[in-house]
């Protein structure tokens, strides 16, 4: 057992001295990105001071949004004139933005500025909401990588709150914020559709003689 000497003392360090051996210098350990449900959410805002940031598009944000929230969208409306954008926006406009009435947007290049000039305090306690859940996520992640401390992101977005849970301004509901074009028509002509077809069932089951005397007049389809 050579270079042992008997008697003398052998010094171990602490726990946390070799914990902190571990972390090397010039490593930042962020915080992470907190995520909640509606509830949780309103509660945070009501209890604990949290600021609502919404980041949807200006569309969305125009048919509903929850009247104390920020607005900084993390997409703004693309109006670039290159040929790939212009390619890109051609279709847009005839499949996405035709069926579900979305513009044509690019990454907001001044999202962490304006973020950053509203809530100049690492500190402050961000609640992040979009239409989705998924801008918000991905808003959220950034600006914990800017240095926010309290970011909190609510799952599912504003298409799954329950009615009421939050006040609303604007034409349209928080939930049905993200339906226009087609989509919103789809819906209105179902509901035609299907009123129709109720009174239809019901005038033949209350009334079939009437019903057969008017299906006598209609032609039938040559073979």
């Amino acid at each position: 057992m050579s270079g042992l000497v008997l008697g003398s003392s052998i010094s171990i360090p602490s726990r946390r001295k070799r914990r902190r051996a571990l972390i090397s210098p010039g490593i930042i350990i962020r915080s992470q990105v907190k995520f909640v449900n509606s509830d949780e959410g309103k509660r945070l805002v009501s209890e604990e001071g949290y600021k609502i940031l919404d980041v949807r598009d200006k569309t969305q944000h125009l048919r509903a949004h929850i009247p104390t929230s920020s607005h900084v969208p993390y997409f703004i409306e693309n109006e670039d004139s290159d040929i790939g954008t212009l390619f890109r926006r051609t279709m847009h406009n005839n499949f996405a933005g035709l069926l579900f009435g979305i513009p044509f947007t690019k990454l907001n290049p001044q999202f962490e500025t304006s973020v950053k000039s509203m809530f100049p305090n690492d500190d402050a306690k961000l609640l992040v909401v979009c239409q989705e859940g998924l801008r918000s996520t991905a808003a959220a992640n950034k600006l914990v990588k800017e240095g926010c401390k309290n970011v909190t992101c609510m799952t599912s977005g504003l298409q799954s709150i329950k009615p009421g849970t939050f006040e609303s301004v604007g034409p349209s509901e928080l939930q049905n914020a993200g339906k226009a074009g087609l989509q919103a028509a789809q819906g209105k002509i179902s509901a035609v559709l299907g009123a129709v077809l109720i009174s239809a069932l019901i005038f033949v089951t209350f009334f079939p003689d009437q019903a057969e005397y008017i299906l006598n007049f209609i032609p039938t389809p040559p073979s």
